[in-house]
C-alpha cells in the first residue's frame, strides 16, 4: 500500500487525542455519578450495558475518524501500466552576441534583456524540446536539443559577448548551424527563434533561409534594437563607445528588411522590439504552437496505481451511521 497524499497520516495524533478525551469522559462520568449513590444503587440505577454502549459509540466514533482520515492520504494498491506519449516541437533559440548587443536602448542591454526573455520561453515550453545558438561572426551550438529545461538556463546564462572572438554577425552561418542541430530525416516540427539587431555582415542570410525553408524549418524572427541606431560601450577600455577610424561613434542600427524577409521565405514571422519586449510569449503560443506540426518525442511507461480511498470513506460512513443506532437508555 502507498498514499497519494500521506501528510494527512499526521491527523492521527489529532485522533489519538480524541481517543484520550472519550476515555477522560468515560471515568469522569462514573466519578460524578458515585458521588451522588451509593455503588450499590448506582448498579440499580445505571446498569452496566449503559456504560458499554457508550464504549461501544465512542469506539465507533473514533473508527470513523481514523477511516476518514485514511482516506484523505488516498491509498492505493494494485497498478497497471500505462504509456505516455510525449509530444512536441523542436525550437532551436539563435542569440545573436556579437558587441553591438551591448547597446543599452533597451535597458538594461540588448543582449541581457533577451536572455531573460528567452528564459521566461523556457518557462512557458510544454513538452517541446530547445536548444541554444550563440552567433557573432561566427556561430555554435551552445546547447543541443534537451527536454532539460533546468539545464538550457545554465547554458542560456552564460551566453556573452566574449564568447566568440570573431565579431560581426553572421545570421546566415547561425541559421546553418541551427539547422544542423535537428534530425535531418524528419520535415516537420521543426523551428528557429532568431534574435539579432540585424547586422548581416557575411549577406547570406537569405540564402540560408531558403535551406531552412527545404529542411522544413520555419524561422521566426525578433528585431531588436532601435532603427536610428544606439552607441556600442568599448568594454576593451571600459569606459566611453566604440569609434571608428576617423574618431566618430559608431551607432548599431536595427536592419529590418533582411530580418523580415528571412522570415517570410520560411513560413514565419517577424516582430520589432523595441522597449524590450521580445512577444516571445506571442511567438510560442500563438504562431509556433498553432502553426508547426508536433510530432512524438518520447514515449515512456508509468505505472498508475489504483485508488482505494472509497472503501475507508464507505467503512467511516459506515461507522457512523451504526453509532447513531447504539442507545444510551
Amino acid at each position: 500500500m502507498r498514499f497519494a497524499q500521506p501528510e494527512y497520516l499526521l491527523l492521527m495524533i489529532g485522533l489519538s487525542l480524541l481517543i484520550g478525551f472519550f476515555m477522560w469522559a468515560g471515568r469522569r462520568k462514573r466519578e460524578q455519578a458515585g458521588r451522588f449513590v451509593s455503588p450499590a444503587l448506582l448498579h440499580r440505577l445505571v446498569p452496566a450495558f449503559i456504560w458499554e454502549k457508550q464504549r461501544k459509540k465512542a469506539t465507533l466514533i473514533v473508527l470513523a475518524v481514523f477511516f476518514f482520515i485514511l482516506a484523505l492520504a488516498q491509498p492505493r494498491w494494485g497498478y497497471e501500466w500505462e504509456d505516455l506519449k510525449q509530444e512536441g516541437v523542436d525550437i532551436i533559440v539563435a542569440v545573436d552576441v556579437s558587441q553591438s548587443m551591448l547597446a543599452s536602448d533597451i535597458k538594461p542591454n540588448r543582449l541581457e534583456r533577451a536572455k531573460h526573455e528567452v528564459a521566461d520561453l523556457i518557462g512557458l515550453l510544454e513538452g517541446d524540446r530547445i536548444g541554444i545558438v550563440g552567433f557573432a561572426g561566427t556561430s555554435f551550438l551552445q546547447c543541443p536539443l534537451t527536454l532539460d529545461y533546468h539545464a538550457a538556463r545554465m547554458f542560456l546564462n552564460v551566453l556573452d559577448t566574449d564568447l566568440i572572438p570573431a565579431q560581426g554577425t553572421a545570421i546566415g552561418h547561425a541559421i546553418r548551424t541551427a539547422i544542423d542541430a535537428f534530425s535531418a530525416l524528419e520535415k516537420k516540427s521543426k523551428a528557429i527563434i532568431l534574435i539579432t539587431d540585424g547586422e548581416d555582415h557575411e549577406g547570406d542570410a537569405l540564402a540560408a533561409a531558403q535551406a531552412a525553408n527545404e529542411q522544413g524549418v520555419k524561422v521566426f524572427v525578433i528585431g531588436i534594437g532601435a532603427a536610428e541606431g544606439a552607441p556600442i560601450p568599448d568594454r576593451e577600455r571600459r569606459r566611453g563607445f566604440k569609434r571608428d577610424a576617423q574618431g566618430d561613434i559608431i551607432l548599431t542600427r536595427l536592419n529590418e528588411t533582411v530580418l523580415q524577409q528571412v522570415a517570410l521565405s520560411t513560413g514565419g514571422s517577424y516582430v520589432r522590439s523595441v522597449q524590450g519586449d521580445l512577444d516571445l510569449h506571442k511567438i510560442y503560443l500563438e504562431d509556433i504552437k498553432q502553426r508547426v506540426e508536433k510530432k512524438e518525442l518520447r514515449t515512456t511507461r508509468r505505472k498508475r496505481w489504483q485508488e482505494r480511498f472509497q472503501w475507508f470513506l464507505g467503512l467511516g460512513l459506515l461507522c457512523l451511521v451504526a453509532q447513531r443506532f447504539v442507545r444510551e437508555k
